[in-house]
């Protein structure tokens, strides 16, 4: 809860209507990397082990709280507050909104809902600066500066000011240094600063960078952390802008995933949007995507253009191209492929899916909520579904388990060392007896012995110089 033996409560403003974005859609839920934006924020601030966090709303307000009232009430482990800013009025107007809900013994670190990549030891970094007692401002140079407030020394280095783009001089605009529109002050100070706050500017706004000069006139410390990393402060204004900070940042996943020994066969169709865990040797081919929580042990080869997400891969399985693995958040639901196993390709696995060592599953085979244990082969055109399958199972092509009446949900039991012939109808429940076979065409809705050969279909019947109808002649 607290940073240097200070408390630390986030604002974060989020009340922008995104107009260039051209979309109904809120600019701060736009999503980078899977999460939106303000998501990336808000979990930044967790990082930071905020005691309150204060998001600022505005345009699409219900339904930016909503979407992060969810994440909040699992447990993230601070107060979340929404307030409103109706008319949105500039930045400094923005977190006026947010003073009531900030107790003055903290200090207020203040970011942006649209700027989503900010990295917790950079921020840390800047409360540090501030040191409970000083004014501390994110900055960086820009080669080019254009739209951002420029950073105003005195002669000996000192911060004066933040001038606004819109209200700088053209000597002003060569300045490089800029500020992020981030920062970090005590609240004592903050609130009486915010006060002051006038719109006398070109943009006729309450500017927050105004704070600057307030703290010079009364003598309070003005210091910079400046940092080089661009992609930390990049905002998002447009599609444009969405699409190159998300190409950056997989390129950022893909060459740490390198770095650690994983071999991509092009870093730059590569996606990750989520968690990506890698053991020592694993592979990756092209175009695949990496959603929730993914483990891949030693070993582990990914073809080309698969989907997963929120599975555990064991050592040395192989993931054949195409193949779509869709486990669950919870770990009932997450996918597990043993050691060993081939998957794919046009495989898909689906939710409570849990597969054993060397498990084979092919071509168009699904496996929805059923085990497999250590051996089992489905090899193509198939379907599993709330199932438990024994070791060794050979489970035949354009075979199904009808798992499904209508109302309910039932198991079918395939029990060790059992082979199941193509286009089998397995009506659950039903269990079939170990080491057993059933005849292929044959729909079973009785349990069966083990060891038994099941057959259950009509009985094959041909006419012999049997004539085909013919067309009538019109």
């Amino acid at each position: 809860m607290k940073q240097n033996g200070q408390a630390v409560d986030v604002v974060i403003m989020a009340a922008g209507k995104g107009t260039r974005m051209k979309s109904r859609l809120p600019k701060v839920l736009h999503r980078l990397a899977g999460r939106a934006l303000l998501q990336h924020v808000v979990d930044t601030a967790a990082g930071l082990n905020a005691r309150h966090v204060v998001v600022i709303t505005g345009h699409g307000a219900m339904e930016v709280e909503a979407a992060l009232a969810q994440p909040a009430r699992a447990g993230a482990g601070f107060d979340l507050k929404f307030v409103r800013q109706e008319p949105q009025l500039g930045t400094g107007h923005a977190v006026q909104q947010a003073v009531p809900a900030l107790p003055d013994d903290g200090v207020v670190v203040v970011l942006s809902g649209d700027v989503p990549l900010t990295q917790v030891d950079t921020l840390q970094a800047l409360i540090r600066a501030c040191d409970g007692s000083k004014l501390a401002l994110l900055t960086i140079d820009f080669a080019d500066p254009t739209g951002y407030g420029r950073i105003m020394r005195a002669g000996t280095g000192a911060m004066q000011a933040i001038v606004e783009h819109k209200d700088a001089s053209e000597a002003q605009r060569a300045i490089t240094e800029v500020y992020s529109g981030i920062m970090a002050v005590p609240a004592a100070l903050l609130k009486p600063w915010l006060a002051k706050l006038n719109n006398q500017n070109a943009q006729g706004e309450y500017y927050l960078t105004d704070v600057v000069k307030f703290a010079v006139e009364q003598g309070v410390p003005v210091v910079a952390h400046k940092i080089t990393d661009a992609l930390q402060v990049a905002g998002v204004n447009s599609p444009v802008q969405l699409a190159e900070l998300e190409r950056a940042y997989q390129l950022r996943v893909a060459k740490a995933l390198m770095e650690q020994g994983v071999r991509l066969a092009d870093p730059a169709r590569f996606d990750v949007r989520g968690e990506l865990q890698c053991a020592q040797d694993v592979e990756i081919d092209v175009n695949c995507i990496f959603a929730g929580r993914v483990e891949l042990g030693e070993g582990v080869r990914i073809g080309a253009n698969c989907v997963i997400s929120n599975a555990r891969i064991g050592a040395g399985a192989v993931i054949h191209p195409y193949t779509h693995i869709e486990g669950g958040n919870s770990d009932k639901d997450a996918v597990e492929v043993g050691p060993g196993a081939l998957i794919g390709p046009f495989a898909r696995l689906r939710p409570g899916a849990k597969l054993g060592q060397e498990v084979h599953i092919g071509n168009f085979v699904e496996i929805k909520n059923a085990t497999l244990a250590n051996g089992a082969k489905a090899n193509h055109l198939a379907y599993i579904g709330d199932s438990k399958v024994g070791e060794r199972v050979n489970y035949g092509a354009g075979s199904i388990t009808a798992n499904y009446d209508g109302a309910n949900k039932h198991t079918t039991v395939i029990e060790a060392d059992v082979h199941i012939g193509s286009n089998c109808v397995l009506v659950a429940p039903v269990t079939i007896g170990a080491g057993g076979t059933v005849g292929g065409g044959s729909t079973i809705t009785k349990d069966t012995a083990p060891g038994a050969l099941t057959v259950a279909r009509a009985k094959q019947v041909s006419i012999t110089n049997w004539q085909r109808p013919e067309k009538k002649k019109k």
